[in-house]
């Protein structure tokens, strides 16, 4: 009995690497200047699209900490001073005091 060795060898392809055949509308058209001026533009899109992504992200990390850092104490601070506005109107109301409006002209 004799063995075998290998594997089923296939056909080479039309246009293959293995024939030489370089001159293909296929590998033309890959090899031609539009092409390349297409992919060049391509690769600078996604580097700057990138850079962007990247420097918004950082200005938005910036923006959104100094927000929480400074605007919203100051917020808390303005509600505070509001509702001891309201509390002191409220009791003077009570007590029967006259309510101090704006000043007349």
């Amino acid at each position: 009995m004799a063995s075998r060795k290998g594997g089923v060898s296939l056909p080479e392809r039309r246009g293959s690497k293995a024939e030489g055949n370089k001159n293909g509308i296929i590998s033309r058209f890959y090899q031609s200047s539009a092409v390349t001026r297409g992919r060049e533009a391509a690769s600078n899109a996604v580097f700057v699209s990138k850079k962007l992504l990247r420097s918004t992200g950082k200005a938005a990390w910036i923006a959104g900490t100094t927000f929480l850092v400074l605007v919203v104490p100051l917020i808390i601070e303005m509600d505070r001073e509001q509702q001891l506005n309201e509390l002191e109107l409220q009791q003077a109301s009570l007590l029967g005091a006259p309510s101090v409006g704006p000043p007349l002209k």
